[in-house]
């Protein structure tokens, strides 16, 4: 594992490697905390493949056909897969070669998407609390913000953090209050949470906390619910949030793949972000510590059937996407001589 320098363990419950090569797919996570982007997947004699890499703050990330986009501190990258289905090199199937990067300033972005038809993708500017896009001559572009907020500034009024898509385009937004001053979000962690439809502009779910990462997935609307630990829906008929699973940790990240769900789990900061929320209770109710991780969910049943433990330098993810179709991927970096080594032609 490149670039270790510090005890990491990563120990994945006993099924865990098993239900990777099932499903024939690997994971991505970040971890802003430590600046690391880890690729998870399976090693030829079955055993588990950890690849990471160091890019500073990194946090939104996304799965796109052949790119995977990612956010860092003041950057957005664009990782392109260099080998074809048929190709391997040094037993790894996949090869994400970083291609572009817009800078954008330390916007504080978080979920970044990519929409159907939209060559450019959409991010989360957490720092202006609006949607926003890349730009070949400015740190970013607009497009969106909630209706509560009066104006665009760099004050994190909010903490607007997650974007979903559907039918292939941004759709729903989570933000941790409706506050519309600086830094107003943090007197409303426990229960200040929204969730609100760009397309009519409507806040459908209010009455969470610190609601983070929803996605569109079979004619559901799922999120977490960090401040609690649950992991559920949003019924957008009552706007009622329907809790599925309790996850020992503060949760971000969540990916689908067939029946089951992908959830990241965090030990939570001892800070007032993260303090006097519904989690400390639970997890004192259920004689439990937090665990920092990767929990596989079956929406069958609500049971975490599947874990990967994070113990050591990591304690806290933001985001994970499962890859399909690559079993063992790897990632060039930019701090070694290797990225000067890794050239491709294009057609003309």
């Amino acid at each position: 594992m490149p670039e270790n320098s510090s005890r990491l363990e990563l120990s994945g419950s006993r099924q865990f490697t098993s239900w990777l090569a099932q499903k024939h797919l690997s994971l991505a996570f970040t971890t802003y905390q430590a600046g690391k982007v880890f690729w998870i997947g399976l090693q030829p004699n079955g055993q588990l493949s950890v690849f990471e890499r160091t890019f500073e703050r990194c946090m939104g990330l996304t799965v796109h056909h052949n790119s995977l986009y990612l956010s860092t501190l003041y950057q957005l990258w664009r990782f392109e897969n260099s080998l074809s289905p048929s190709q391997n090199y040094q037993g790894y199937d996949a090869v994400y070669v970083p291609q572009m990067s817009y800078i954008t300033g330390d916007l504080d972005i978080h979920d970044v998407v990519m929409a159907e038809g939209n060559p450019r993708p959409v991010f989360v500017n957490t720092l202006f609390s609006c949607l926003a896009t890349v730009s070949e001559t400015h740190s970013f572009v607009p497009l969106w913000q909630p209706p509560f907020i009066s104006k665009l500034a760099a004050e994190d009024r909010c903490h607007l953090n997650g974007l979903a898509l559907r039918d292939g385009q941004p759709r729903y937004v989570t933000s941790v209050s409706r506050s519309d001053v600086a830094d107003g979000w943090r007197d409303h962690r426990s229960d200040g949470g929204c969730v609100i439809d760009i397309e009519s502009n409507e806040i459908i779910a209010t009455g969470l906390s610190m609601p983070h990462s929803p996605r569109w997935y079979r004619d559901r609307l799922w999120l977490l619910n960090s401040g609690t630990g649950e992991f559920g829906y949003v019924d957008t008929a009552t706007g009622q949030f329907e809790a599925v699973t309790f996850c020992p940790g503060y949760l971000r990240g969540l990916a689908f793949v067939g029946d089951f769900a992908i959830v990241g789990l965090s030990e939570p900061r001892h800070n007032k972000s993260f303090q006097g929320l519904a989690l400390d209770a639970a997890l004192a109710k259920k004689d439990t510590t937090p665990r920092c991780g990767i929990g596989v969910i079956d929406l069958r049943s609500g049971d975490l059937v599947h874990t990967l433990r994070i113990e050591g330098a990591v304690s806290e993810l933001y985001d994970v996407v499962s890859i399909p179709n690559v079993q063992r991927p790897m990632a060039i970096g930019i701090r070694s001589d290797e990225i000067r080594r890794v050239i491709s032609m294009g057609e003309a």
